[in-house]
């Protein structure tokens, strides 16, 4: 059977805008022959150089709801084909795995006993940066049912911890519990210095494929969710209230509990 034809075709799409939606959109495209994909997140742009014609993509992306537009297409010669090479980026992306995945039980743990709202739901961020790792890997060379179920899994779970992370903040406002500052400070600390140390391990592969650029936003989010817990702890030392912690916890969740439902739109 001989090949289709491939083409570069680029598209412009409005509602891309960070990298859930990246992620999502490799997903949405996982069961067409794509040779490579280039993501421009400020310009709203996707270059995606595929075999078949435009409309087999422009098909995937539109039910994502983020808008699509065919900016041009045109054909690619068999010596202008190349597949991007993601294996040396796979031990990189094992690391953030295992960082974030460690530093989700720290805070959880840290966040019970510290009675701290905001370090509760900084470490759920933690997970769900975790899973998206996990996906990204498990998905690599597997049928796109496999990765549906990857994706789906990692946004129940997603979804089932923001919901009780934003429970526990509803919780705890109720009944008025404080927080230990000094075990909010501490431990979003050492929460910054992981996600530094991780933003450094991929600072030279922010440029290579979706996975490292969409790693490389997730961390730099994940220091000022650090940063804002910290400035919560400060505040609630500083007022002796702890609606701050509460307030950071409720913004943390809320954007977790986003995230899970972008991901369990793939089911669609």
């Amino acid at each position: 059977m001989s090949r289709k034809q491939s083409y570069r075709s680029e598209f412009r799409i409005p509602g891309m805008d960070c990298p859930s939606e990246e992620h999502m959109i490799r997903m949405r495209l996982s069961d067409i022959t794509i040779h490579a994909l280039e993501f421009d997140l400020p310009g709203r742009r996707l270059v995606v150089c595929h075999e078949g014609e435009s409309t087999d993509v422009m098909e995937r992306l539109l039910p994502l709801g983020y808008g699509a537009e065919l900016v041009n297409s045109t054909p690619l010669a068999e010596k202008d084909i190349f597949v991007q090479d993601e294996t040396g980026q796979a031990k990189t992306l094992w690391i953030l795995l295992a960082i974030n995945a460690v530093m989700f039980v720290v805070e959880l743990i840290a966040g019970w006993l510290g009675q701290s709202a905001g370090l509760l739901a900084d470490g759920i961020d933690m997970f769900a940066d975790a899973a998206v790792y996990g996906v990204a890997l498990y998905a690599v060379n597997r049928a796109p049912r496999y990765k549906q179920s990857a994706a789906t899994l990692a946004g129940m779970l997603q979804l089932v911890l923001a919901l009780a992370a934003l429970t526990e903040v509803a919780r705890r406002a109720w009944t008025g519990s404080y927080p230990d500052e000094l075990t909010m400070i501490g431990f979003s600390a050492l929460a910054l210095i992981a996600n530094v140390a991780c933003l450094l391990l991929i600072s030279a592969h922010r440029q290579g494929g979706i996975h490292m650029r969409a790693s490389y936003i997730f961390s730099a989010n994940d220091v000022l969710a650090n940063v804002g817990v910290i400035v919560a702890a400060l505040l609630v030392a500083w007022t002796g209230q702890p609606i701050f912690d509460w307030i950071v916890g409720a913004i943390i969740s809320v954007v977790v509990l986003t995230g899970a439902i972008r991901i369990l739109r793939l089911r669609q």
